[in-house]
């Protein structure tokens, strides 16, 4: 089992915490992971591409000339795709890029992404998100007195009024908020540091046990 330390908002280390191996300390299965990853990119593409066909070009209703005596090559209309401003052969058209993943393998997944910040020591356990501000200034002083460096990725409990954090860090690019059933492995991946609320730790355990 894992300990890590607990600490305040002024980086005053408080308590320890002994995270769970069954969550945090599992074997890392990078081919499921990568895979949740995908799943979550492809899940937020538009997939609303769309060249037309001969069929749906407007114009060339005429036959350009007639078929034999000028020495040219025989034309049936000036919408075909070798014609500019035809159609298009075998164009992209609409669809959906999601592909199915299994329950098991979400959760290994999440399990491996935690496992990872845990190993590459990016996971810091905070006390609670007391935020009485909603000034930006104010979290950007928090984020340096913590030493928080890069991407960095607040988890807050699910019975935490997280208005306020999230309210000061959305003008900052590097900075975003989730609550713990919003985790997700894209986002604990690209973040640098995770910063996660006591209670939420308990909160993710029993969802993945």
């Amino acid at each position: 089992m894992a300990k890590l330390d607990v600490k305040n908002l002024k980086n005053e280390k408080t308590k320890d915490i002994t995270l769970s191996t069954e969550v945090f300390g599992v074997e890392v299965n990078d081919v499921v992971l990568k895979k949740a990853i995908d799943l979550q990119l492809a899940a937020s593409r538009q997939g609303t591409a769309k060249t037309k066909t001969r069929s749906e070009v407007s114009g060339g209703g005429r036959k350009p000339w007639r078929q034999k005596g000028t020495g040219r090559a025989r034309q049936g209309s000036t919408r075909a795709t070798q014609w500019r401003g035809g159609g298009i052969a075998c164009g992209v058209l609409p669809r959906d890029y999601t592909f199915k993943m299994n329950k098991k393998e979400r959760v290994l997944a999440l399990k491996s992404a935690l496992t990872y910040k845990v190993k590459d020591k990016e996971l810091v356990v905070v006390e609670k998100f007391d935020v009485k501000s909603m000034k930006t200034k104010d979290i950007k002083s928090m984020i340096e007195t913590m030493k928080l460096e890069g991407k960095v990725l607040f988890i807050a409990s699910s019975e935490t009024d997280v208005e306020n954090l999230y309210m000061a860090s959305r003008n900052l690019g590097y900075v975003y908020v989730l609550l713990s059933d919003e985790i997700n492995c894209y986002d604990l991946v690209n973040a640098d540091t995770v910063v996660v609320e006591e209670a939420a730790i308990k909160e993710i355990e029993e969802a993945l046990k």
